[in-house]
């Protein structure tokens, strides 16, 4: 532990430093811009060189970021996981866990064909059984726990878990407005408040693993592990794409794509300004701004670094008490790397603000089933596992969330 915190803190101090040596360079640079027109090349090269240092130790800022976050909801999200597990309708009661586990791992190496019958109906889905067999309880909730310590979204969203094809949840169109009245007068019914019901279908995902017939052969070979790691990185990616960029149509709409969310432009034709920034900030209501968060890329981010208010303010400050879990900052407001984001340019949207945990909701249909196929790759002497499970994911209150739009 004292290891850890030692790391920590020899970040703090390399961050710290390495952000002041950043904006003193800057302002070099953007002086020389003023007087002369133009940059020392030495400059440039510096700031390059700062900037790398820089992002080094933004790996370890994210880690932190996402954490922060994460922690607030993961031991109740972890619960909920438990609970839909345990549930009737997930065809697995709580003593048949550790046969189906077993169960499970005795047929990913050696299949179908060397199950007795219990075991079989232990992680079978359903009659079909060309739809594949059944993850063990514990497989499914370490698998869904890796994928959330890899994406961003997950990490800021709300997430909901379920057993059934889609979530639908209670949204306000419009509400009731205040009436004065007198002492005596006549309270007359206020009307306008009504709702209407968000559904979240749960949309198929799918990712294939290749596993050599001499590791499935191998006693000590983790076959578990290696196909979470797998299966989680590929499953996180294609996530991570469709909840900023999804149609909605076979897939999750992404914030991007929703038209409901308001944009604010930069000011500029194709780069960001500092008052920009503001300007997003304060577009969003008060009570949503207070537990928001900013989304981009590394590279929009790097941009951001450079960026300063009217006032002569860097606008990103550095975490200078990440042992406090205070990680680094834009305005005062923590932000997350979304490598699917856009980078800046004209009309392009490379940053997004608000109040994630209210505006955007991630559903994990809590089931997984793989498919054995010891066909396809039978020439190359590995079998193939194809897994199959359900996401979903929309914007579900599109004013706790707000985009940046690059003037065109």
């Amino acid at each position: 532990m004292s290891d850890d915190i030692n790391l920590v803190q020899e970040a703090v101090e390399g961050l710290g430093k390495a952000f002041e040596e950043f904006k003193a360079t800057n302002d070099k640079k953007l002086a020389d811009l003023d007087k002369k027109g133009g940059t020392d090349p030495l400059v440039e090269e510096k700031l390059k060189n700062i900037e790398a240092d820089l992002d080094k130790y933004e790996d370890i800022n994210q880690k932190l970021t996402q954490a922060e976050m994460s922690s607030r909801q993961h031991g109740e999200k972890l619960a909920e996981i438990e609970t839909m597990l345990k549930r009737p309708e997930s065809g697995l009661e709580a003593k048949q866990v550790d046969v189906s586990a077993k169960a499970f791992d005795k047929w990913l190496r050696k299949g179908k064909e060397n199950l007795e019958p219990d075991e079989i109906k232990a992680i079978r889905v359903s009659d079909d059984t060309s739809a594949g067999y059944l993850a063990p309880p514990e497989y499914v909730r370490e698998l869904i726990k890796t994928i959330t310590d890899i994406s961003p979204m997950r990490s800021i969203a709300r997430v909901r878990q379920t057993s059934q094809k889609a979530v639908q949840v209670p949204s306000r169109t419009a509400t009731f407005s205040a009436s004065w009245v007198a002492e005596s007068g006549t309270r007359s019914e206020t009307t306008g408040y009504t709702t209407k019901l968000e559904e979240i279908p749960a949309h198929e995902l799918y990712a294939l693993v290749d596993i050599s017939e001499q590791e499935l052969e191998d006693a000590v070979f983790n076959l578990e592990a290696e196909m979470q790691t797998e299966f989680a990185d590929q499953f996180a990616k294609a996530e991570g794409t469709a909840m900023v960029t999804g149609t909605g149509v076979g897939q999750p709409e992404g914030f991007i794509t929703n038209s409901d969310v308001g944009t604010t432009i930069t000011g500029h034709a194709s780069t960001l300004q500092g008052d920009g920034l503001i300007d997003l900030v304060h577009a969003v209501k008060a009570p949503y701004a207070q537990n928001a968060t900013f989304c981009m890329n590394r590279a929009t981010l790097g941009e951001v670094r450079q960026l300063k208010d009217s006032a002569g303010q860097y606008v990103f400050q550095a975490g200078m008490m990440l042992t406090a879990g205070i990680p680094n900052s834009i305005l005062g407001h923590p932000y997350v790397e979304m490598p699917d984001m856009a980078d800046v340019g004209a009309g392009n949207k490379p940053i997004a603000f608000g109040d994630w945990s209210r505006g955007f909701m991630v559903v994990d249909r809590v089931s997984l089933s793989v498919l054995r196929d010891p066909f396809t790759q039978a020439t190359s002497g590995n079998v193939r596992y194809v897994a199959r499970r359900r996401v979903g994911g929309q914007v579900i209150l599109a004013e706790a969330l707000r985009i940046q739009t690059v003037s065109a």
